[in-house]
């Protein structure tokens, strides 16, 4: 028995380095250069990893162009404040081809993670703080006058808040999963799994959720909004990231370990932060408070909304009612019959064509409203 223990702990301390070094090697640190079709870096292009000084502390970015000219847009990843760069590197949405893109981790996520940021800061205001620091200093750095802003699902709130206060520093606003009533949005979403898991008789899910669903306190929101049941349930069900990525583990948490960009300790920042100071965030208190039609019925700048049909993470009918009764100088509303929260990564060429043939033109000729073939039935 001894000697089988011990054969044991060898081979399972064999296995746990065995991974270690896996993940070290798959953990450089360093963005991949952009290539020609010869396998050459694009002569003027740019692919780097940075760290520049955002509202008092070392705050981290990726920034990609195959062309110095080209516009400027400045992603903000959902969450809020857990990066989503890794998806970027695994879909390959390309957007480089058309602007010089800054992918900024937030405050307090991936790169912009500090042990020592208090969770009272972590604030949407704080966050679009950071945001008009961000912005400006791509601005000063490329020499534009204006930006693009892209967001995604947390990171709406923050784009919306900025585009609102400064119209004068934005080309357009381009929202993904526009955030709306989220309180009501998680509501919705847990009525439509709770029959979901009915009419597939997973009981134990039932009842799992009924707690929640019972629930109409903002209190009883949160705790699910907080809880590891919603990953699980929302992915599984296709209405979380993506529509095929049915867990999130094999989905989001393995692919963060590989990300060639990030180096190992990075990454266990990253989760560090997902999991102790997320939680305690302040946002997540403002999230349910917030009623973005009714802060927000007017924008001075071309509005995009990019929203998956089957979006039940940021519900897509509250994003459509939204729109509707936006006032923006130009909006385009376009529906993604493929996707569910994340359609720059699940139908990418049609975000690329959006952007090619509307975004940059001013435009909004593919937009459901002009386009009867994206209109739902």
């Amino acid at each position: 028995m001894n000697k089988m223990a011990l054969i044991t702990v060898i081979t399972l301390f064999a296995c746990v380095l065995l991974f270690f070094l896996v993940l070290w090697k798959n953990s450089p640190g360093k963005p991949s250069p952009l290539l020609d079709e010869a396998g050459k870096t694009v002569a003027g292009s740019i692919s780097e990893k940075i760290f520049v000084p955002i509202g008092g502390i070392r705050q981290g970015m990726f920034i990609r162009s195959k062309d110095l000219q080209n516009p400027v847009l400045l992603y903000l990843h959902g969450g809020p404040s857990f990066p989503n760069y890794f998806l970027v590197e695994q879909y390959q949405p390309r957007l480089e081809e058309y602007f010089t893109v800054c992918y900024w981790e937030q405050r307090g996520g991936g790169l912009s993670y500090h042990a020592d940021i208090p969770s009272e800061s972590m604030t949407f205001d704080q966050l679009t703080s950071d945001a008009f620091e961000v912005t400006n200093y791509l601005r000063k750095r490329f020499g534009k006058e204006k930006i693009y802003l892209m967001a995604h699902s947390g990171g709406t709130v923050i784009g919306i808040k900025a585009v609102a206060r400064a119209p004068q520093l934005f080309h357009a606003y381009i929202a993904m999963a526009q955030v709306t009533r989220q309180a009501e949005s998680e509501k919705i979403a847990l009525r439509y799994m709770t029959d979901e898991y009915t009419n597939r008789g997973n009981q134990k899910l039932v009842q799992q959720l009924a707690p929640y669903t019972a629930c109409e306190s903002d209190s009883c929101l949160k705790t699910f909004f907080r809880s590891g049941l919603r990953d699980k349930t929302m992915h599984e069900l296709g209405i979380g990231t993506m529509r095929t990525m049915l867990s999130v583990i094999r989905g989001v948490f393995i692919p963060s370990w590989f990300c060639h960009t990030y180096t190992l300790p990075e990454k266990l920042k990253m989760w560090k932060s997902k999991f102790s100071l997320l939680p305690r965030a302040k946002f997540v208190d403002e999230l349910f408070e917030l009623n973005i039609p009714l802060t927000f019925p007017k924008l001075e700048v071309p509005v995009y909304f990019l929203s998956g049909r089957h979006d039940l993470t940021v519900n897509y009918l509250l994003a459509k009612d939204y729109f509707e009764k936006l006032e923006a100088p130009l909006k385009g509303f376009y529906t993604f019959e493929k996707s569910a929260h994340s359609p720059l990564f699940e139908e990418p060429d049609r975000v690329r064509a959006i952007f090619e043939q509307d975004i940059l033109h001013n435009k909004n000729g593919m937009s459901d409203e002009l386009n009867s073939a994206n209109s739902p039935a």
